[in-house]
């Protein structure tokens, strides 16, 4: 990373954006590339920038519609974890969760890694019983995890309401002090510029329009800018899957659905863990800026819009009063929408399609944006060898018409659906 003085740093700041070096380049797209990667999110630069460091292939292009960084990428909450029951979810997330541990190192630019730790709060036996149960299988698999009593959980988050009239009594908590939070748009800046130098073209302004397709076999795709051909084309396009494999003829056991979240006006350090209120849909985190950063459940209606509604801003609202009382005073700054893939079963869906050269990574659920790093490498794996890699192998898309499903839904918001 390139080292700048005191006045280099003040004289940026005075000319605007005008005299900044571009991060990566903005290259005009070639006619072919062996790799052609649909979606400049976090996922589709992740799988670029480890194709050319794990693999050695460099001739690549990641292709965005908008900008790097303007899609789900920047709309999430920024969860980073790997607090799951079941074995294919917990393995893959425990290995991405090392790579967000030394991420800022291997790209070379710092994505704000805080790894302070989630809580899930307990309010009822069955609950507890769940959050036991997860606790017990993540030590079985080499992952961090604590279940709290309500005094611990008192410690560590006084702010909660504990009296004794409080409409959920706290029992305890599930803790994995490994998780945290990152940055979500240095997630995405860091891949394209570590990708970027490693040769990739990364087009941005480019939207696929379509999907050529020869004799059962991926031949490139057509863009707003003129056909582009692949010999390996993969879709990494969060929540507009379902409409980019259309262009290919597939059909997806995937809704998209909205994920809404919000932020309040900064105030002084009060939360230092990630919180899951576990009798009702709503989490919340305290950014480096001093905001609170508030999520709840997804939409039940099926939309593209990036933008949500007022029942569930009302709804996150009034549980966030209920865990805590004083943020009743707090303003709300802005509030924003992410579009959500969700497959039938919770998880993913990373692999081969029936169309040769196609491949797919996408139905991310709850858990997208924490996945990044294992997405990529896993992704970036299965072009490369045109297999999967142990890691991924369950999450094949043959696996909704077999039967063989990773029912993992609750691992969302609401871990009583245990």
């Amino acid at each position: 990373m390139a080292r700048y003085s005191i006045f280099s740093l003040l004289s940026h700041a005075r000319s605007g954006h005008a005299d900044w070096p571009l991060a990566w380049r903005d290259p005009e797209p070639r006619r072919a590339y062996e790799v052609v990667i649909v979606g400049g999110g976090g996922h589709g630069l992740a799988t670029a920038y480890y194709l050319a460091k794990e693999h050695g292939i460099t001739d690549v292009a990641v292709l965005e519609k908008g900008w790097i960084g303007g899609g789900n990428t920047g709309r999430n909450t920024t969860n980073v974890r790997s607090d799951y029951l079941l074995e294919p979810n917990a393995h893959f997330y425990e290995f991405s969760l090392k790579l967000w541990e030394g991420l800022s190192e291997d790209l070379n630019f710092n994505v704000m890694l805080s790894q302070r730790g989630r809580l899930i709060t307990a309010h009822f036996d069955s609950q507890a019983d769940a959050l036991i149960r997860r606790a017990n299988a993540m030590r079985v698999h080499g992952i961090d995890s604590e279940f709290l009593t309500r005094e611990q959980v008192r410690q560590r988050v006084p702010l909660m309401d504990f009296s004794p009239t409080a409409r959920f009594p706290i029992t305890g908590g599930f803790l994995q002090p490994r998780a945290g939070i990152a940055r979500h748009d240095a997630v995405a800046w860091g891949y394209a510029r570590a990708a970027d130098a490693r040769g990739v073209d990364i087009v941005q302004n480019c939207e696929v329009t379509g999907i050529r397709i020869d004799a059962g076999r991926v031949t490139g795709v057509e863009t707003s800018r003129g056909f582009i051909g692949a010999r390996k084309v993969a879709i990494v396009v969060a929540g507009n899957t379902s409409r980019v494999a259309a262009m290919a003829g597939l059909r997806l056991p995937i809704e998209s659905h909205l994920l809404q979240a919000m932020v309040t006006e900064p105030v002084k350090p009060i939360l230092d863990v990630m919180l899951s209120f576990g009798a009702g849909h709503f989490y919340v985190n305290q950014s480096d800026k001093g905001e609170l950063v508030i999520g709840g459940d997804m939409d039940g209606y099926n939309s593209y819009a990036q933008r949500g509604n007022l029942p569930m801003i009302e709804h996150v609202a009034a549980a966030a009063v209920t865990v805590f009382p004083c943020f009743s005073r707090l303003r709300i700054l802005r509030h924003w929408a992410g579009i959500m893939d969700m497959t039938m079963d919770g998880s993913p869906i990373i692999g081969k399609t029936p169309i040769e050269g196609l491949y797919l990574d996408g139905g991310w659920c709850y858990g997208g944006f924490k996945a990044t790093p294992a997405s990529g490498w896993v992704c970036a794996y299965t072009i490369a060898q045109d297999r999967p890699h142990k890691l991924n192998e369950r999450f094949n898309l043959a696996r909704f018409s077999r039967g063989y499903l990773i029912d993992e839904r609750g691992v969302g918001n609401v871990p009583a659906a245990h």
